[in-house]
């Protein structure tokens, strides 16, 4: 890949300045995007729970140098949420993989590059195992891989991730209490030890209020149960039998749940070679808490450059 300077970051208080929205039909929901820009296609997938809105920091700069689709996930912001089934199945990382796959495949990109934050993580970790030959760049963003969370549970971690094991709970048991004050929920969720709100903007938190809905909170429950039964399932039966094949970059926060409680890099060695990976001074939101820490190594990465570690912070 030709190397290019990399601009000086963005900053607006616009929600994706600059990107147009459209909704793409995949097999199986109606996928809210966000397009903008030039060049190699990078798609960001968001997590839990947040939207597309999430990038809205360093997007508009990777746009400089990339053709960036951030994407809601089924079950999240404005792209659709289907009912959840017996199995779960609907919500799986590989369901949700597939419509990222058809989101890229409606744009006319084969092979792409793909961040992702927490459970937008868990999804292009699934998609690099599942189609390997597609993905050509792979950045998570505070996470360890599923397998590693749910066979090394710990009492620090339970006690952070209380919500993995809640929202799993047979429906609608979480969803009905949840649903009893959503405003409450969503500000508890997103204020994080040790960080609190201040790092999303007024803008964004709106944003991230009006998605949080009785459908959503449903749609994110499934999304718990399939993590801890079939998703779960396919991690155990590929696990030491699979690995990824593209380049993977792993950040996570020095002040975060990962980072507390698991040694990020060891345990994405257990599934990739091609590995690199560092911690940086935010909680679990990186993109929203130092997108001038996570902009430039992103770019970097994506474009096949050295991925340097800025003065003061650890390998």
């Amino acid at each position: 890949m030709s190397t290019i300077a990399m601009p000086p970051l963005k900053t607006s208080s616009s929600l994706m300045e600059g990107f147009r929205r459209e909704t793409i039909n995949t097999r199986g929901a109606e996928i809210q995007v966000a397009i903008a820009g030039e060049g190699p296609p990078l798609l960001l997938i968001h997590g839990n729970p947040l939207t597309l809105v999430s990038w809205h920091k360093i997007a508009p700069s990777l746009a400089q140098g990339f053709t960036v689709i951030a994407m809601d996930l089924r079950g999240y912001g404005d792209s659709s949420k289907p009912d959840g089934t017996p199995d779960h199945s609907a919500y799986t990382f590989r369901a949700m993989g597939e419509d990222a796959f058809d989101v890229m495949d409606h744009f006319g990109f084969e092979k792409f590059a793909v961040a992702g934050h927490d459970r937008g993580a868990r999804v292009a970790f699934r998609m690099a195992l599942d189609q390997p030959q597609r993905v050509t760049h792979l950045a998570a963003l505070d996470i360890v891989p599923t397998h590693t969370v749910l066979t090394n549970v710990t009492m620090g971690w339970g006690l952070e991730s209380y919500h993995w094991f809640f929202m799993a709970q047979k429906a609608p048991f979480p969803e009905r209490l949840i649903g009893a004050d959503l405003d409450y929920y969503i500000h508890y969720k997103l204020n994080k030890k040790g960080v609190g709100l201040e790092i999303f903007t007024p803008e964004a938190m709106a944003e991230y209020v009006r998605c949080t809905t009785h459908d959503q909170i449903h749609a994110v429950c499934e999304d718990y149960r399939a993590t801890v039964t079939l998703d779960l399932e396919m991690d155990k039966a590929e696990f030491g039998k699979r690995r990824i094949q593209c380049p993977v970059l792993v950040l996570w926060g020095s002040n975060s749940h990962c980072g507390r409680h698991f040694k990020p890099v060891e345990a994405w060695s257990e599934w990739a070679d091609n590995l690199q990976g560092f911690a940086i001074p935010t909680g679990h939101y990186p993109a929203e808490h130092r997108p001038d820490l996570v902009y430039p190594a992103f770019w970097s990465f994506f474009r096949d450059e050295t991925v340097r570690v800025q003065e003061g912070i650890e390998e």
